[in-house]
């Protein structure tokens, strides 16, 4: 399959990746090498993999000491994988070496099919909340916030890429779609069981409504260690909102498959241009205080 773009009416057949995570590299590899072999097998030519990956720690500053740089072990083992397997990688949020010793990055990686690397996103909103049931999150005390929204040409179609938390906040993805020209939106998450029985499909369904594009949504699931836990359900749904894949249980390990098709993006964005009759930016422009 070319590096370029597909064109309209081309179909990439992509995965999703569901899976545990725990605090142990080599058994988080293990299952994500078990997983990239069968999607292979499957004819995926894309796998997209949840947010922590490769690693969730059970003590607060434990996934620090172990952040990497991108051309680190960790991740060239992962490039390993890519290329060994002939398949593309979605890899996001991976724990990247931050400003200094006390905070790290949490990175979105895609890898291409012949272990390079082809693109990084650092996600830019991190998960300060305080959720209901006496949880509270503070991400910002290990990790530094990114800048940069991220969008790359790739052989399933022009990917955005975000991280998890970043799915609460519409315009990131409404600037991927109408200034990156976005047509695939990855969100690799490791939503709370709490948030994600509430929110995680409908905000999925709406970043797909809203910006016409597929969403591929890789998430953690269930107990971790005995502090945290996840939602699951890993998704891929279409530009008009249906969801197309999901696992048949939200809490195991696996993967699922759909065949993307570029026409469809092109299609529902004719029959409804809403790209040519959105008025926000010129009110802004023109609005003062």
């Amino acid at each position: 399959m070319s590096s370029s773009s597909v064109s309209a009416g081309s179909q990439a057949r992509v995965g999703v990746v569901q899976m545990t995570s725990v605090g142990d590299l080599d058994a988080n590899y293990a299952t994500c090498s078990r997983l990239t072999k069968e999607a292979a097998a499957a004819g995926v030519k894309f796998l997209c993999f949840p947010e922590v990956f490769s690693f969730i720690g059970s003590k607060d500053g434990e996934s620090v000491k172990i952040a990497e740089s991108l051309d680190g072990p960790i991740m060239q083992r992962y490039c390993s994988l890519a290329n060994d397997s002939s398949m593309w990688l979605s890899l996001g949020g991976f724990q990247e070496k931050g400003p200094d010793d006390s905070h790290q990055y949490n990175t979105h990686v895609l890898i291409d099919d012949s272990g390079k690397v082809r693109s990084s996103y650092r996600k830019i909103h991190l998960f300060d909340v305080d959720v209901p049931g006496n949880m509270v999150y503070k991400e910002s005390r290990f990790t530094t916030a990114g800048d940069t929204v991220v969008a790359v040409d790739s052989p399933f179609g022009r990917l955005g890429l975000t991280v998890c938390y970043d799915l609460r906040f519409p315009e990131i993805y409404q600037c991927l779609r109408f200034k990156h020209q976005a047509q695939v939106l990855l969100v690799p998450s490791a939503f709370t069981k709490v948030t994600g029985e509430a929110h995680w499909e409908i905000l999925l369904r709406a970043r797909a409504i809203e910006t016409q594009c597929y969403v591929i949504a890789a998430a953690q699931a269930g107990k971790h260690n005995e502090k945290r836990e996840s939602y699951g359900d890993s998704i891929i749904i279409d530009p008009w909102g249906v969801v197309i894949a999901r696992l048949p249980d939200r809490l195991s390990t696996g993967f699922a498959v759909a065949d993307i098709d570029l026409s469809k993006v092109e299609a529902v964005r004719t029959k409804m241009p809403i790209s040519e009759q959105r008025k926000f930016d010129s009110i802004l422009k023109s609005s003062s205080l």
